[in-house]
């Protein structure tokens, strides 16, 4: 699914309160879907085993091939406190009737590097999704998430306008994905480690970008 960036954006002073956005929201989802923070995977045995899933999904080769994040164990334990320390990103992962079927990062656009590549809003909210089984795949699950977390976001936060994602052009699957969504594919933006679509879940459309 989407590919994350690997560093945040820099410093831009034009961003409006940019250190009174708090961080992303992680949000009630409705229906059979519900979001799992991650925690410091030292806190306890459920972390350690969240931590163990999204090390074991990240070396699958279809989440590797777009997401290059096949790290060793630690680096990932890394990665997930580095998240939980600051206000860019949240780890989660994504249960459906109680199994845990994706890894998804949840992030604040203003602090991320995707920043320099369109016209956003403050509270601007991104995501990575990556589905961890091969197996569930090709089901509809991923648009059946993606459009449960957009609606919560949406829903939980009155100052974010827009859901975005910026998945490689070359993951056409997910890029279906997206679309099938609501998400709207406003073009193709380069960044470093690939070429990338833009796509924009609105409020309404008077919140897309122009």
């Amino acid at each position: 699914m989407s590919s994350p960036p690997t560093s945040p954006a820099p410093s831009d002073t034009s961003v409006p309160d940019r250190t009174e956005v708090p961080a992303p929201p992680v949000p009630e989802l409705a229906g059979r879907w519900r979001l799992r923070a991650m925690a410091s995977p030292g806190s306890g045995a459920r972390a350690a085993e969240d931590l163990d899933l999204v090390y074991q999904w990240m070396r699958t080769p279809h989440v590797a091939a777009f997401w290059a994040q096949a790290w060793t164990r630690h680096r990932w334990e890394q990665e997930i406190d580095d998240q939980l320390a600051g206000a860019h990103s949240r780890p989660v992962l994504a249960l459906r009737d109680g199994v845990p079927l994706a890894y998804l990062e949840i992030y604040r656009v203003c602090r991320n590097r995707l920043a320099a590549h369109y016209p956003f809003l403050p509270h601007d909210v991104g995501v990575h999704l990556a589905i961890g089984d091969r197996a569930q795949l090709g089901q509809g699950l991923g648009r059946e998430l993606l459009v449960a977390l957009a609606t919560a976001v949406l829903a939980e936060e009155p100052a974010c306008r827009r859901v975005v994602a910026e998945p490689a052009v070359a993951n056409v699957g997910s890029v279906r994905c997206f679309l099938a969504a609501g998400f709207r594919h406003l073009g193709e933006i380069t960044l470093p480690d690939k070429l990338a679509a833009l796509m924009v879940r609105p409020r309404s459309e008077g919140d897309l970008p122009t």
